[in-house]
């Protein structure tokens, strides 16, 4: 045991319970990894199976070019088979550390170890990037001056109150779809501390007037925010964050202090406080990459512990990275240590930041083993799937990757739930006003399948509806008003000559492209009502973009990844402006809450099924007259009755996508008479009726405008 006397580590501004001027430097342990903080001191552990000397720097401040101490390990003392570990007795929280380690330099077999490069523990769970220079650890040479310190922090030191993950069923659920920064970073947002987790905090009662129940957070990971270029006099950098830098690490850039290592706690503030209000956390994970690119990326943590073993290498000439995610790398997943490292994380994020839910960006590449071939078991998805930690914690897949691997309806294991790329295109084109048939089906059979939970999808191997997460727009394309308001991206700003981003939106802007006059407006209103109106009435999991209960417009660019500037963020302003169209979101969410036919737990039955107390099946299909439903090529009409319980209402949904207006018949129901509850026709307050307000409509049809949606409900007469 040696036994080194050091200066305090922090100054004394940072922290009130300064460590122990002397440590004693002892063997320590390979589990768990990463820096784990106990009663008297630290222990330290990595995975690095093929470095021949590692050496741990400690770090007085966040902004210490030149470590205080370095610590050299013994691989007789400090080595235990695949990995590296020491524990310093003394050293407590708030500790700022990073690794050197030594090994061979082949990167033709593999290997590219470079003891001149400085690295983050793949486990830390804070790091300061207050001298970090990108660019200096992707060349040759020594970058401790501008490297990367993670810091030692202490998961036990917060009063939770009582906190718990929720764990609302699936089927209750109405997702948000946020960024954190781009929620409050705007000027009219009015918080306290613009583009962080407290300023979310803030914002919790906007969110509990709408009527979410989960929040779905893109990425905050800690990510490299710092690169930049400027176009047309803006700073484009990463904003959306799908390239992670540290894993256990909440994002900095979302904190208030983050030079004092305080993320941890800053983020479960948050946590607490949604909770509080009844609102889920899911986090939008990003385990298909790394931000360490490929050959010529930076190094500053996997790369230098070991490189062939968290990464899909190319075998004929290992110096090259498989990339299935177009982002210059493709994380090694189901190797042992890939699976064990994401296991890991799920489980710190759920066990002590409370996290009740996670969205895997480009989930299919999880679903590839070792070789880059699609496994039929692939052990790291089926670990997530059966782990008695996460057995009560959302997981949703985004089931494809950037390589051609689509597996919608068709994803590896049973409770996955889905981003149902299926339900954004078809609801698109019909609300568009589109009609066809493909692969036997008319586009209007097609709707009715997604409405009704996507049983041509999921039910084949005994999924059910809450495998489908239902969604019309989502951060990666046009905003719900941009869908509505222009033909073709505008992606100028991002400055690749509108090269980037998808071409084909299936958007229709109404008649004009970009902002016009009133009447044009008053009909992009009613296409995003019904946009809204056919996501709240679908079986599955609805989730909402950010801002688009309020109209928010990134002015047609589809592909906003690089833009933290005002065509990203909520403009709070359109609040106020657009007050009618939140207030629809808001009722509409309310009366998906109210009924629970529209949000079942199982499959609709129609004929095949029972029937309630007043003779109904579950559902019934219509057209124009009842009864006889148009499934035809040439079809922009669709209706349905769906069958309350015995002691509630039922609903009759018509949607009428031609653009003129139909008469479409009404049921009867024996003793009942229907009552209007939405009509996106009409001008707000009467285009959606509060609970009790709904009104009376006796006659035996119903004329529907062109381009509109109603919901009938009945009371008895």
């Amino acid at each position: 045991m040696t036994v080194m006397t050091l200066p305090a580590l922090l100054d004394a501004t940072e922290l009130d319970a300064l460590p122990r001027p002397a440590y004693a430097v002892e063997p320590g342990r390979q589990y768990p990894l990463g820096a784990t903080v106990d009663d008297h001191g630290v222990n330290f552990a990595i995975f690095a199976p093929d470095a021949t000397a590692v050496e741990l720097l400690l770090f007085a401040s966040h902004d210490d070019r030149s470590p205080i101490a370095t610590v050299r390990l013994d691989p007789e003392v400090n080595r235990t088979f695949h990995f590296w570990h020491v524990y310093l007795r003394g050293l407590g929280d708030r500790a700022h550390y990073a690794y050197r380690v030594h090994g061979e330099d082949d990167p033709a077999t593999g290997r590219r170890f470079d003891p001149e490069k400085v690295l983050i523990d793949p486990y830390s769970r804070a790091n300061s990037k207050t001298l970090w220079n990108r660019g200096d650890a992707c060349r040759p040479g020594d970058n401790l001056g501008s490297s990367i310190r993670s810091v030692v922090v202490d998961p036990r030191d917060f009063d939770w109150a009582g906190d718990r993950p929720l764990r609302k069923p699936m089927r209750d659920t109405v997702i948000y779809e946020m960024h954190v920064g781009g929620f409050t970073r705007s000027p009219t947002s009015g918080v306290k501390n613009p583009g962080t987790f407290s300023a979310v905090v803030e914002k919790i009662p906007y969110l509990k007037e709408l009527g979410v129940t989960a929040v779905e957070l893109l990425p905050v990971f800690e990510f490299d925010d710092t690169e930049s270029r400027i176009v047309d006099g803006r700073r484009l950098t990463n904003y959306w964050g799908y390239s992670t830098m540290a894993y256990f690490a909440p994002h900095p850039g979302y904190c208030v202090k983050p030079e004092i290592g305080d993320h941890v706690n800053e983020f479960r503030e948050m946590v607490k406080a949604l909770h509080a209000a009844d609102i889920e956390v899911i986090l939008d994970v990003v385990f298909n990459h790394t931000d360490e690119g490929n050959h010529q990326g930076p190094m500053y943590s996997f790369k230098g512990f070991a490189n062939s073993a968290y990464y899909y290498l190319v075998p004929e000439d290992k110096r090259f990275y498989y990339d299935y995610t177009g982002c210059g790398n493709t994380f090694n997943t189901n190797h042992p240590i890939g699976e064990k490292f994401i296991l890991d994380c799920l489980r710190y994020w759920v066990e002590e930041m409370h996290v009740d839910g996670f969205r895997f960006d480009e989930a299919s590449v999880l679903s590839r083993g070792e070789d880059g071939a699609p496994l039929p078991h692939p052990p790291v998805l089926w670990q997530i799937e059966l782990d008695e930690v996460l057995v009560d914690t959302k997981v949703i897949a985004e089931a494809w990757d950037a390589a051609g691997l689509y597996q919608v309806g068709h994803f590896p294991g049973a409770r996955w739930a889905e981003w149902n790329g299926r339900f954004r295109d078809d609801v698109r084109r019909f609300v568009r006003g589109d009609a066809g048939a493909e692969g036997g089906r008319s586009l209007v059979g097609s709707v009715a399948a997604r409405m009704t939970g996507s049983a041509d999808l999921y039910a084949w191997n005994n999924r059910l509806p809450v495998n489908s997460v239902n969604f019309v727009a989502c951060h990666d394309g046009f905003t719900l008003n941009d869908l509505v308001s222009y033909d073709g991206k505008h992606n100028e700003a991002n400055g690749e000559g509108n090269r980037d981003g998808v071409d084909d939106n299936m958007s229709w802007n109404c008649g004009v492209e970009g902002p016009a006059g009133p009447d044009v407006e008053a009909l992009r209103d009613r296409q995003v009502k019904n946009f809204a109106a056919i996501l709240m009435l679908s079986q599955g999991v609805p989730m909402i973009l950010m801002g688009d209960e309020v109209r928010r417009s990134q002015g047609g660019n589809n592909n906003g990844w690089c833009q933290d500037t005002d065509i990203s963020w909520f403009d709070w302003s359109k609040v106020s402006a657009n007050d009618h169209i939140f207030r629809f979101f808001k009722e509409m969410i309310a009366f998906r809450k109210r009924h629970p036919a529209i949000h079942r737990s199982r499959y609709l039955q129609g004929s095949a099924g029972p029937v309630n107390a007043r003779g109904l099946a579950d559902i019934t299909w219509h057209g124009t007259r009842v009864g006889a439903p148009d499934w035809s090529a040439d079809s922009r009409v669709l209706a349905f009755t769906l069958a309350g319980p015995d002691d509630g209402s039922d609903l009759h949904v018509i949607l009428n996508m031609y653009w003129e207006p139909l008469d479409f018949e009404l049921p009867s129901v024996a003793g009942h008479g229907w009552c209007r509850a939405v009509d996106t026709a009409l001008a707000a307050p009467q285009d959606i009726a509060a609970p009790g307000a709904e009104v009376s409509h006796p006659a035996a049809t119903y004329r529907v405008e062109g381009r509109s949606v109603v919901v009938l409900v009945n009371r008895p007469i």
